[in-house]
């Protein structure tokens, strides 16, 4: 678990790839992370929850929401990367994605985002309609 500074907050997806660009970068499998925020959009903490392969990492939303609420978090921005460096989200990726908000929402937990860290490209899927 990476902790940060409780002064650190999330206002942008400009700021969410700060943030993410660091934690993922170099990686050669796929990883997902989730960005643990409190009522104000203050950081909790970043924790990496799964890693997968080249192309593909398993994420059980029990688990997601078994530690957003151990966080106590109010809501949360999903994360992972891309290491073929294309962050185009994938028709898994939406579905899961979907999954992930559907589960959060029966415990009051909001996901903000999903953003896929491709090759010096970050994709914010709520940008794109996607969440």
């Amino acid at each position: 678990m990476e902790k940060v500074a409780n002064s650190d907050i999330i206002s942008s997806p400009e700021s969410t790839r700060e943030y993410l660009q660091l934690h993922f970068q170099g990686l050669q499998r796929e990883q997902f992370a989730c960005l643990f925020l409190d009522t104000r959009h203050r950081v909790i903490a970043l924790e990496t929850l799964f890693q997968g392969t080249l192309n593909a990492a398993t994420v059980h939303p029990r688990e997601v929401v078994k530690q957003a609420l151990a966080l106590n978090a109010a809501s949360l921005i999903l994360c992972h990367n891309h290491p073929s460096g294309d962050p185009e989200p994938s028709q898994a990726d939406i579905r899961i994605t979907q999954r992930l908000k559907e589960a959060l929402q029966l415990v009051d937990i909001q996901v903000l985002d999903h953003m896929i860290v491709g090759q010096g490209e970050i994709l914010s899927m709520a940008e794109h309609g996607l969440v």
